[in-house]
């Protein structure tokens, strides 16, 4: 009952919504794009990453200086009807699209600019 309720406490909060509306379609995210798509500092979203990992929903991992983060599509286990329903109605909502369309800005951009 305790892994249940953490789980609805981490999708009771907008921003955390947000980003994992951003990573549902995605291998994984830097934190940096998540700042750049959400216009959000990276306290905020380091903070609220971190509830989604507390709560068993996102995992991550570190490559040099920077955190990528993906959902646990696998391993959310018993949330894993409630997310897939989730993902279903975060994309009909309009700051999702919004925020899908300045992820993809900022990563056209940053491909383009990129130097390797």
């Amino acid at each position: 009952m305790k892994a249940i309720a953490k789980t609805f406490k981490a999708l009771g909060d907008e921003t955390r919504l947000r980003i994992l509306a951003l990573l549902v379609n995605r291998q994984e995210l830097c934190v940096c794009d998540i700042m750049a798509a959400l216009e959000l500092p990276q306290s905020t979203i380091s903070r609220h990453l971190s509830y989604l990992r507390n709560a068993g929903l996102v995992v991550d991992r570190r490559q040099g200086k920077w955190m990528y983060y993906k959902i646990m599509i696998g391993e959310v286990g018993e949330a894993s009807l409630l997310f897939n329903l989730l993902s279903v109605k975060l994309f009909e909502n309009g700051q999702a699209a919004q925020d899908q369309c300045s992820l993809k800005k900022y990563l056209d951009t940053k491909n383009t600019n990129s130097c390797d």
